[in-house]
């Protein structure tokens, strides 16, 4: 099946690797030139310079698969396509966009006859060797019709991957899924510090997440990759504690407000990323000042 993949990054050109090796002709833009011109000497892939380009590459209905940052990109991308594209064409949107958009995009398109599915995809750098996993919303007909695409990203035909509900449903369920991974990875991150500000103990916390990667109900990926990176430094000392929000974990905690559903967890995680951006908090400076005040405790002066 042909396909073109708009936006070549780390994802994008991972995935249009991936179906390139299944068999796939993949056709690639991407805003850089120098890009699509190193993937398509080293990859196979057909280069285009320009979404006009792309779109005259083949006959419809046409595949595009948009992998560029949510927001305006995104917007700017699915509405110029939507000026190329004729009847029947699909265009898929593979980015972390708000799952409100979605809706939106697909009912601007298929006033136009123009077919749209958004998928949530999740799976980083290891998801060339490893597979996607992919939460895709928009009719069933359609996703059908593109099965041997997503069976080629998926880690097997059979597994991580399917159609979750109409559209908006894919990047609804994705938005959910990186609010979970939120709540994960703050509590491998407090569990991993109590762990070591027992200093008594003198814990080796590469040789625990290694005793955990067998048999705890605790295992994950997630520890996986936590124990690779103990492996490397446990002290982490190349690293600052600064942590950012790519924005579905705010739109998870929205979403949940809005549904009145209580999510103490995935707010506290995302939470505690705010608190890592500080570099010195004022409401914990009037915190001290407080007890100060009322209690005439001690406060440690700028300078100490």
């Amino acid at each position: 099946m042909q396909i073109v993949m708009i936006g070549l990054g780390k994802m994008g050109g991972n995935m249009a690797r991936r179906l390139i090796s299944a068999g796939h002709k993949v056709i690639g833009y991407n805003n850089t030139p120098e890009v699509t011109e190193k993937m398509a000497a080293q990859d196979g892939l057909a280069a285009a310079f320009s979404l006009e380009e792309a779109a005259g590459m083949f006959e419809g209905p046409r595949v595009f698969w948009v992998m560029v940052p949510a927001g305006e990109p995104t917007e700017s991308t699915v509405m110029a396509l939507s000026e190329l594209l004729s009847k029947d064409d699909v265009i898929i949107d593979g980015g972390n966009s708000n799952f409100n958009d979605s809706m939106r995009r697909s009912e601007l398109l298929a006033e136009k006859g123009i077919h749209f599915l958004d998928v949530g995809v999740s799976g980083g750098v290891w998801g060339l060797k490893e597979g996607y996993s992919m939460m895709i919303g928009g009719e069933v007909e359609i996703v059908e019709q593109l099965r041997s695409i997503f069976e080629s990203l998926a880690p097997a035909a059979d597994k991580g991957w399917g159609r979750v509900g109409p559209n908006g449903a894919g990047h609804f369920v994705k938005m959910v899924h990186n609010g979970i991974e939120y709540g994960l990875m703050q509590a491998y991150a407090e569990g991993f510090e109590i762990m070591k500000a027992r200093q008594d103990f003198d814990l080796d916390l590469h040789g625990i997440s290694e005793i955990w990667q067998h048999g705890s109900v605790v295992r994950s990926w997630l520890l996986d990759l936590t124990t690779d990176a103990l492996a490397e430094d446990q002290e982490l000392s190349n690293i600052r504690g600064w942590v950012a929000d790519s924005g579905e974990g705010r739109w998870t905690v929205f979403e949940a407000i809005n549904q009145d559903v209580p999510a103490p967890v995935i707010t506290m995680a995302l939470l505690q990323r705010f608190v890592s951006r500080q570099e010195e908090s004022y409401a914990a400076k009037l915190l001290a000042a407080m007890r100060n005040q009322f209690g005439g405790h001690a406060v440690r002066k700028a300078d100490e």
